[in-house]
């Protein structure tokens, strides 16, 4: 792992990207701090496929409705429930 103040990245960008190229991590530090991390690209992962998990989820009937006990910890209930 290298460590470089923004500073000195500055100066030594191209550089640290061959350190990232060659599998190492950069971090950047403001005022010897650590607030930000250099690590290589590796592009996007494969797309979402929507419904791609049907048949194999089951969501209850009653999922939408809230339990008498928790709205009334909250308040929700309106008079005459």
């Amino acid at each position: 792992m290298v460590v470089r103040n923004i500073s000195q990245a500055k100066a030594e960008l191209s550089a640290l990207i061959e350190e990232v190229l060659k599998g190492n991590e950069v971090i950047l530090a403001k005022a010897g701090k650590p607030v930000a991390r250099l690590v290589a690209y590796r592009g996007p992962s494969e797309p979402r496929k929507p419904g791609s998990m049907a048949g194999e989820i089951w969501i209850a009937p009653d999922f939408d409705v809230l339990p008498s006990d928790i709205a009334d910890a909250f308040g929700a209930r309106t008079p005459g429930e």
